[in-house]
């Protein structure tokens, strides 16, 4: 069968999910050379220039000089897009990542082409391929500072329990250790006075979407998790962690990801590196359970439990050309 005979009038969206640590990037990689396809890369880390090493960025990496409307990079000769966009000290919403995805997909489609969206954070996948009605509302430094003081004076769990108060279906989807996620919905609760659940109610689905989702068992994935960590200290966290920290504060978003939070900790002489070390492994597996618990509440994820493109093809090629 010839892929590319099938595509003259694709509507197509190949989505490559899964915990951090399976392997979704190599993984897809192979996928998209096989299927002529380009990949948008789905994760709230890998935006970021100059951090490299500890949001675990895909290399080496060719930026080509080249006249196109959407800035590409090549890696292991595929196309990526939406790596490397934003500086650290940059605002990147949902909102904006669907926006510019969107306009991705729609392009790579027109040329003949199967765009695959790959990543790990859910927010970003559902955006797209539910077609969520993401409110755009521009941060507001003063709210989240008072917020921020709430959470540092009464603890982070007293701050959730305020969203939960203005915002019962938040706790579906919103985790209750993660001060960024807490503070943005009770940011759009408080400006927009709707419960921000509401405001992200899904649309008509605007592709056809296959999904793919790569998990690896408990054991293995946390074995792999930790081997990554120690990896990522001998490649030079520590290194590029002081580096960001002479440049940018502490409490940007960018700053406060796994890895980077333990390192400056360490950095700041509050813990010792073997605790900064171990704490990047336990918050990563935390990380890891939290995904999956997102992604298993969709039932229309074909599961792979290892890292098998030959299943992969198969699925892919069967879903081509029944549609």
């Amino acid at each position: 069968m010839s892929t590319k005979n099938n595509l003259k009038n694709n509507n197509f969206l190949i989505v490559v999910l899964g915990p951090t640590a399976t392997g979704k990037t190599d993984f897809a990689i192979k996928l998209a050379k096989q299927f002529r396809g380009e990949i948008v890369c789905a994760d709230s880390r890998t935006i970021y220039q100059q951090m490299d090493i500890g949001t675990a960025k895909p290399g080496p990496r060719k930026y080509p000089r080249i006249n196109h409307k959407f800035p590409q990079i090549i890696i292991k000769g595929a196309v990526h897009y939406l790596i490397d966009i934003k500086k650290p000290n940059e605002n990147f919403t949902a909102a904006e990542f669907k926006e510019r995805a969107l306009k991705i997909i729609k392009d790579v489609q027109s040329r003949g082409k199967i765009p695959f969206l790959i990543g790990g954070t859910g927010l970003y996948i559902s955006a797209v391929i539910n077609n969520l009605d993401i409110p755009k509302i521009a941060p507001d430094k003063k709210l989240r500072k008072k917020l921020e003081v709430y959470a540092k004076k009464y603890g982070l769990k007293k701050l959730y329990a305020k969203l939960i108060k203005l915002d019962p279906e938040a706790k579906n989807f919103i985790d209750a250790k993660n001060p960024r996620r807490i503070i943005r919905a009770l940011e759009v609760c408080l400006k927009t006075k709707q419960k921000f659940s509401q405001l992200r109610q899904p649309g008509q689905s605007l592709f056809n979407i296959l999904q793919i989702g790569l998990n690896l068992p408990r054991q293995e994935l946390y074995k792999k998790i930790n081997s990554r960590v120690d990896q990522m200290i001998k490649n030079g966290l520590i290194k590029e962690t002081k580096s960001l920290m002479k440049k940018y504060s502490p409490n940007l978003p960018s700053m406060t990801g796994i890895g980077y939070q333990q390192v400056g900790l360490y950095l700041k002489n509050k813990i010792t590196l073997p605790e900064a070390i171990e704490l990047i492994k336990k918050d990563t597996r935390h990380y890891a359970k939290r995904q999956l618990t997102w992604f298993k509440r969709d039932k229309n994820i074909k599961w792979l439990n290892q890292n098998n493109t030959t299943s992969a093809e198969k699925i892919i090629k069967k879903f081509i050309k029944n549609n």
